[in-house]
């Protein structure tokens, strides 16, 4: 089996357990948005929507990495610490930028300089959060975080590195890990 293809599966597992269905990027899963933080079990059910960032889909991200300079976005993979794992090339993995307790929280403050210093200031820079799949809150609370700190063009890539799989993406080693902590 290919690594492309064993890959995503296996970070299911990382997330969530054996016995969750794969769900596909743009499956309803009946929960409702919240603009809140999810500090509870991060390996569940996503919304579809998220308030102030846009959901973007698999061929969607594709159109946006072919895009060059200013208008690449950045590719942030937030897939929690001790989860090594390929992700999706020219993404930079931030362990532990979907965790914590709330906006008032240290993940906040040490989000924002990473943030400040990877979109060199530009808030209107595209960024792209992600992590496993579509049962994965990690990218949901990253994303919230970075809208939160008044970044405009935040996308959530709902379906993750399942999805990227899927649809036949290669994935390869992050281009960098930034620690948050």
């Amino acid at each position: 089996m290919r690594p492309a293809v064993l890959l995503p599966a296996l970070c299911v597992l990382f997330v969530g357990t054996a016995t969750q269905a794969q769900v596909s990027e743009d499956e309803d899963l009946g929960v409702p948005a919240t603009s809140e933080l999810r500090a509870g079990e991060h390996a569940a059910p996503t919304p579809i929507q998220i308030p102030g960032a846009r959901t973007i889909s698999t061929a969607v991200l594709r159109r946006l990495m072919q895009a060059g300079g200013a208008e690449a976005p950045i590719l942030l993979d937030v897939l929690g610490e001790g989860n090594r794992h390929l992700t999706i090339p020219g993404a930079i993995w931030v362990p532990g930028a979907g965790e914590g307790q709330g906006f008032d929280d240290a993940i906040q403050p040490a989000l924002a300089r990473f943030l400040q210093a990877a979109t060199k200031g530009d808030r209107a820079r595209p960024i792209v959060f992600f992590c496993a799949s579509a049962r994965c809150w990690l990218s949901y609370n990253a994303a919230l975080r970075a809208v939160r700190l008044g970044y405009t063009q935040v996308l959530w890539y709902r379906g993750g590195i399942q999805s990227w799989g899927q649809g036949g993406g290669a994935l390869a080693e992050p281009i960098g890990v930034a620690k948050l902590r």
